[in-house]
């Protein structure tokens, strides 16, 4: 049985030029992040452009797209990019898939590509990872995330993902993630226990900027698992609660929040 030990990764989408996108990616690792992480919009920056620079900036923090709409590239296009991004971070990148966030469309048609019906990014996330473990010199590649929520995602990244970041919205309370995990356990059998399950932070403390409360919406409950207050040692036993209800020891966050997340990283990360 894989031990489930904690990692925190850092999500960052966008800044003002070079230097502070790399003084992101430092900050990250000196606060002893596990990832430094990039979504893939046409609103934020090119993903595997940025992550190339972010590696160049950092020595050891690991780095992931989180995550690669499958639809906006070919799936050889991307196992050549990842092969090429693995080379010049010696080893450091974390390949993060999803089948389509729902605004995704919306960039599919700017970029002038087929966004397709489910079923055809579903094969396409597929085909994509068969492509990037069999390109010559990845072996073994990279770590691969697949963002999942439904019962049909959640099974294909219990058969191809090594980590699996459970994509619920921020009305979910700690009692939901248990559907969810249960569907994913069905789904691996005894694979289970070789999955990292992760789920991600919206709101570190008590301010909560209006752009992001009105992203979020007005119907967040107290105990939502986007949300985290309390001193460093409340939320740390929450997340180690977390862990051992429904064995989630990789949390994200908004750069936003990484200072402010830092002592919780400092007590939890590795144990």
């Amino acid at each position: 049985m894989t031990e489930r030990r904690f990692r925190f990764g850092v999500v960052a989408a966008t800044a003002r030029d070079a230097d502070e996108w790399c003084g992101l990616a430092r900050r990250a690792e000196e606060l002893g992040y596990a990832t430094f992480l990039t979504p893939d919009t046409l609103d934020t920056l090119p993903p595997l452009l940025a992550l190339s620079a972010a590696a160049a900036a950092t020595s050891t923090i690991r780095l992931g797209t989180f995550v690669l709409s499958v639809a906006n590239r070919p799936p050889q296009q991307v196992a050549w990019e990842v092969g090429g991004l693995g080379l010049l971070s010696a080893g450091r990148f974390e390949l993060g898939l999803g089948a389509g966030r729902p605004d995704a469309e919306r960039d599919a048609a700017r970029l002038g590509v087929p966004f397709g019906t489910a079923d055809q990014r579903i094969r396409r996330l597929e085909e994509v990872v068969r492509q990037v473990r069999a390109r010559p010199g990845l072996t073994p590649g990279p770590r691969v995330l697949i963002a999942a929520s439904g019962p049909r995602m959640l099974g294909v990244a219990a058969r191809h993902a090594e980590t699996v970041a459970l994509g619920l919205p921020a009305s979910t309370t700690e009692d939901g993630l248990a559907a969810p995990v249960h569907l994913l356990r069905e789904a691996a059998g005894e694979g289970f226990d070789r999955l990292e399950l992760s789920a991600g932070l919206h709101v570190v403390g008590d301010e909560v900027p209006p752009w992001l409360a009105e992203r979020m919406g007005p119907d967040v409950p107290a105990d939502s698992i986007a949300v985290l207050r309390g001193s460093p040692r409340q939320m740390a036993d929450r997340l180690l609660r977390r862990r051992d209800a429904h064995q989630i020891s990789y949390v994200t966050v908004n750069a936003m929040y990484a200072d402010r997340l830092a002592p919780v990283v400092e007590l939890l990360a590795g144990r």
